[in-house]
């Protein structure tokens, strides 16, 4: 038996089985549907509260701490640390404590013991040895000096990386907005197929249109959904990507502002290679490159060359003889020992000259990888100057037309209306206002992001 009163229903036992799940189904649709909305719902809230939301400066010093690449140019600045000590050294002291212990029988000094039979001996030693080069043709110092500018090579690769993050977050930071840009141009749209949809609707019902204005209308609505949900999926994805730009694992990010910037002209060509010249952190790099290869030229050239040492050693010995009919008996004391120890390599099989030919090869090559990378720089720096300029006549050209394509919108949805414009003037005004929307944050992001390749190209972004 179903009793309804107020939009309840009431179970009861006696009803047939396909009865209650009727009322079971119901249940579940007016009961527990609500209640999984509402996890749902506090699911959604949960998970937006999650959302980081930045502007671009925040973006940038998040990525200073933590973007991957640059946490691996710091832990570079410690490999070269300790590349630089353990070159440092070779010139220092080097002490060692030295022990021995041991037993030996030499039959053939028998004869000095008056037996057949040499005793048996029993040694101890511990000593603390010194050894210190004093001269080696200038190999230890081209290897300390080749170290020091290892580690200017770590402070250049810290440069480029951070400022390679500076030109890679504000790329995908104006991608993002520019996202938002479009999914809101092509939101906006498609609220307008719909009134125009309900326009046609009013019409018909009025016997002022026909059923083919009311399909067209309708098809109208269909085909603009795509253009939202590609943009939407737009956003996701630059997103994605800026959160990895930033190493927010497990966190999503947004970004806030506006691609909106008063564009201006780029630096004069001259001026800014001479600030990409002095300035670039990989041409920085390749020179301090360049004077490491100088140095192992003069530590190859030097293989082959006189090198002095001091040595010396100083402890305490202890001798046992055993089975020795003259000599039995134990003896132990100091003992130390210093000496200048010259070692010259006069003929090595021509193994130094091979490596010296080989170190001043490279080090041509790493010359010949300046003057190429001074020449791409320069092409850097005129392609980047174009792009700017080009995104600069676009903004301008296209600044007032998103206006007049409103206007122009606003008119022909009147005239329709009121039944002066056909509909083809009304597409053809929506889709001039959707192109102006899309070109206009167009050009204004590839301005925003020509400018910061522009100061990549001087060795400058982000300072």
């Amino acid at each position: 038996m179903k009793n309804f009163k107020k939009n309840q229903t009431v179970l009861d036992l006696s009803t047939p089985r396909s009865s209650r799940k009727t009322f079971f189904r119901r249940f579940l649709a007016f009961s527990v549907a609500p209640l999984l909305s509402v996890i749902s719902g506090f699911t959604c809230f949960a998970h937006a509260s999650e959302i980081r939301t930045v502007i671009l400066d925040e973006a940038i010093s998040i990525a200073m701490e933590k973007n991957r690449d640059i946490e691996k140019a710091r832990e570079y600045a410690h490999y070269v640390e300790g590349k630089y000590v353990e070159e440092r050294a070779a010139a220092l002291p080097q002490l060692s404590l030295n022990g021995y212990a041991g037993m030996t029988r030499d039959n053939g000094q028998g004869a000095l013991y008056g037996a057949g039979t040499a005793p048996l001996q029993y040694s101890r030693t511990a000593d603390i040895a010194l050894s210190q080069p004093l001269y080696t043709w200038g190999k230890i110092g081209a290897a300390i000096r080749a170290a020091e500018a290892g580690q200017k090579t770590a402070e250049d690769q810290l440069r480029l990386f951070r400022q390679a993050a500076v030109r890679d977050v504000t790329t995908v930071f104006c991608d993002v907005l520019l996202a938002k840009e479009l999914h809101t141009a092509a939101r906006e749209n498609l609220e307008q197929k719909k009134r125009l949809l309900e326009e046609a609707q009013r019409k018909f019902a009025a016997g002022t249109a026909t059923d083919y204005d009311v399909l067209a209308a309708e098809v109208a609505v269909q085909n603009a959904f795509p253009a939202t949900i590609r943009s939407e999926n737009a956003i996701a994805a630059a997103r994605h990507q800026l959160r990895f730009l930033l190493a927010l694992d497990g966190q999503d990010v947004d970004a806030s502002g506006t691609l909106d910037m008063p564009p201006t002209n780029p630096p004069d060509y001259q001026q800014a290679l001479r600030t990409a010249q002095s300035k670039r952190p990989e041409l920085a790099d390749l020179r301090h490159r360049i004077d490491i290869y100088s140095e192992l030229v003069k530590i190859a050239d030097a293989e082959n060359k006189p090198r002095l040492d001091f040595k010396g050693s100083a402890g305490w010995h202890w001798l046992d003889i055993k089975e020795s009919p003259t000599l039995n008996g134990a003896s132990n004391g100091s003992a130390w020992s210093a000496g200048l120890h010259l070692s010259f390599p006069f003929f090595d099989g021509l193994k130094g000259s091979g490596k010296t030919a080989q170190a001043k090869s490279d080090l041509r090559s790493r010359q010949i990888d300046e003057a190429r990378l001074l020449e791409s720089i320069a092409l850097e720096i005129r392609t980047s100057r174009d792009a700017v300029k080009e995104a600069t006549d676009i903004v301008q050209a296209l600044s007032g037309t998103v206006k007049q394509a409103e206007r122009l919108v606003r008119m022909a949805e009147k005239g329709y209306e009121f039944g002066v414009k056909i509909r083809l003037e009304l597409d053809d005004a929506q889709l001039n206002l959707v192109q102006a929307r899309s070109n206009l944050a167009r050009a204004e992001r590839d301005y925003l992001v020509a400018q910061v390749n522009l100061l990549w190209a001087m060795g400058v972004a982000g300072e």
